[in-house]
């Protein structure tokens, strides 16, 4: 039994240091974006928002848009041809807010995924400075818009994307997502950190901001057409080619509603966040170990420690040694709990207690990165290579 548990803490232990390291710059990230309701910009910003059968969810999100003051220049909502009721919604605000205009997206071309060709469509038809993307199930708060340029200034981003706050979740899914989005701080490291490598940086195309001429400068949206995490695959691309790239907890400025069921969570959530599109496959493979060791297992083997009772020597030197390392990544797991509560509107005992379903978001996390998806939103997609 020793040389067993003396392989898992060789291997606990250089995972943990490697956590550590990661999570280091995260002491000092920045706090979350402050809404900026009457900003004085001089630049203009398109919003740009894919739209396929969202009557559901969308009406919040074109409240929170039409509430938007300078430098919302225009909304160009570009809907892959609903059927569910979208386009009247759609249309109906345009009415109340000519900022707000309805595109139909070209049909999709082989090799391209739905949403990202929607964005590519409006892309064309932006006059923005500045082009930020928008999901249909955001809310977004008064002031979002102002927010993301003045910050994106701030550090001299030319491209921010903006960690949401999660709300209406059921209380199954607060026992399970806070799990699955802590294997990505886990595995990326934390929002507000100034420039973090472009192997590492990390995106949400929730709310994704970007410079119109550097998209076009680097082929638009195109280098992410085949990938089911687009934005953090078109962030690291352009990361790559020299442009400054920031995540940024925007906690305060939009919010997300996305999901009904526990389900359709783990179904759709985990569709995309093993980052298979925009990571080699060797550090794909160091990650599930890394999630595995220091957050799925350390309480079952705090708990298998705490019936083995060796009689002395090394096997007691083993013991010692396991306790303290389980001991310290149970801690450091508990401390996330603290640090990602802004992220949940609704908490109570369900968040608190989500780090007991680690194991369930590691095994979520390997099912993503051995098997990739086919489908989306009701759309199925031949399976091609990311260019």
């Amino acid at each position: 039994m020793t040389l067993p548990l003396a392989l898992l803490l060789a291997v606990q232990l250089f995972l943990l240091g490697l956590l550590l390291v990661r999570l280091l710059p995260g002491r000092t990230r920045r706090p979350p974006v402050p809404p900026r309701p009457d900003p004085r910009h001089d630049t203009a910003v398109t919003v740009l928002v894919p739209a396929y059968n969202e009557a559901r969810r969308i009406g919040p999100c074109l409240e929170g848009l039409m509430a938007q003051g300078a430098p919302l220049r225009e909304v160009l909502v570009v809907d892959s041809r609903s059927t569910d009721g979208t386009r009247e919604l759609v249309a109906a605000a345009a009415v109340r807010d000519p900022r707000i205009r309805l595109l139909t997206d070209p049909p999709l071309p082989p090799g391209w995924i739905g949403k990202v060709w929607a964005l590519e469509a409006g892309l064309r038809e932006a006059a923005g400075e500045w082009v930020l993307g928008i999901d249909a199930d955001t809310v977004p708060a008064p002031g979002l818009v102002g927010a993301v340029i003045e910050a994106a200034e701030r550090d001299g981003y030319d491209v921010a994307s903006f960690s949401p706050q999660f709300r209406d979740m059921t209380a199954a899914e607060r026992l399970v997502q806070p799990a699955m989005l802590t294997t990505l701080v886990y595995r990326c490291g934390a929002a507000g950190v100034t420039q973090p490598p472009p192997d590492r940086v990390l995106a949400n195309g929730q709310c994704f901001l970007a410079r119109r001429s550097l998209l076009e400068a680097h082929g638009g949206y195109a280098p992410a057409r085949s990938s089911w995490c687009d934005d953090v695959t078109l962030a690291r691309h352009l990361a790559r080619r020299g442009a400054r790239v920031g995540f940024v907890d925007g906690s305060r400025i939009i919010q997300v509603a996305a999901y009904s069921s526990l389900g359709q969570m783990w179904r759709e959530w985990g569709r995309s966040f093993d980052l298979a599109d925009a990571t080699p496959a060797w550090r794909r493979a160091l990650d599930v170990a890394l999630v595995w060791m220091v957050q799925a297992l350390p309480v079952p083997v705090l708990l298998m420690l705490a019936v083995w009772s060796p009689s002395g020597g090394p096997a007691d030197s083993l013991r010692g040694a396991l306790l303290a390392v389980n001991g310290v990544a149970l801690g450091v797991r508990l401390g996330m709990l603290a640090a990602l509560r802004g992220s949940y509107a609704e908490r109570g005992a369900p968040y608190w207690l989500s780090w007991l379903f680690d194991g369930a978001a590691a095994w979520r996390l390997t099912l993503s990165t051995v098997r990739r998806p086919t489908a989306w939103r009701g759309r199925g997609y031949t399976p091609l290579p990311v260019p």
